[in-house]
C-alpha cells in the first residue's frame, strides 16, 4: 500500500479543537497586504481579494472573498457583487491559461447547513477539475490527494495576478482600508 502524506489538512482537522479566533477572511482583509504571501492573497481588489484555499479541494482552488464581512447574499452591495463576479471570471481565465483544466467547479455554500465552513462571511470557491481527478481516495480512504504544493500554486499564479493588478490600475498591496457593508 502506498501512504501520501497532506500534514497541512491535519491544522484543519484539528481546528475543532483550537478555540475561535474570529473570522479568518475579515483577518486577511485587515491586513496591510504585506503578508499576502503568506497568507496566500494572490490579488486585492477594491471590494473583494482573490486567495488560495488553505485547504484545496483540488489543486489550484481558489476562493473571491468580500472585504466585507456578510453572510447574506441578498445584501451585497451591487458593487461588490459586480467586482466578486468579475474576479471570478478573471480568475478562471488565469487558471485556464496557467493550468489547463479540463471544467471547473464554482460556487458558494451559504449557511453551515450548505456546507459553508466559515458561514458567517460569504465567498466565492473555484475549484479547477481535470479528468480523472477524482477516484477512489476520497471516497474509501477519506484522502485528497493534492499533486502540488500551495507554495508552488502560488508562485505559478501570483504573475498572472500581478498583471491584472497593474491592467486594472490596482496596486499588488490594496492602499485603502477594508470596505464595510454599509459603504
Amino acid at each position: 500500500m502506498e501512504i501520501k502524506y497532506t500534514p497541512w489538512r491535519m491544522r484543519y482537522i484539528k481546528r475543532g479543537d483550537v478555540p475561535d479566533e474570529g473570522c479568518v477572511f475579515c483577518a486577511i482583509a485587515a491586513a496591510d497586504g504585506s503578508d499576502d504571501a503568506e497568507r496566500l492573497v494572490l490579488y486585492r481588489g477594491q471590494y473583494c481579494f482573490v486567495v488560495m484555499n488553505l485547504y484545496p479541494y483540488n489543486t489550484a482552488h481558489l476562493m473571491v472573498v468580500p472585504y466585507s464581512h456578510i453572510a447574506d447574499l441578498t445584501a451585497l452591495d451591487q458593487a461588490v457583487a459586480t467586482e466578486l463576479f468579475s474576479l471570478t471570471q478573471r480568475s478562471v481565465a488565469i487558471l485556464q491559461t496557467e493550468y489547463a483544466p479540463h471544467g471547473f467547479n464554482l460556487g458558494m455554500n451559504l449557511g453551515r447547513v450548505a456546507g459553508a465552513g466559515i458561514a458567517d462571511h460569504l465567498h466565492m470557491h473555484i475549484v479547477p477539475r481535470w479528468n480523472g481527478d477524482t477516484n477512489f481516495m476520497p471516497v474509501i480512504g477519506d484522502t485528497k490527494l493534492i499533486p502540488e504544493s500551495l507554495d508552488e500554486t502560488y508562485n505559478r499564479l501570483r504573475p498572472h495576478f500581478a498583471v491584472l493588478s497593474s491592467m486594472s490600475g490596482q496596486s499588488a498591496q490594496r492602499d485603502d482600508a477594508p470596505r464595510t457593508a454599509s459603504e
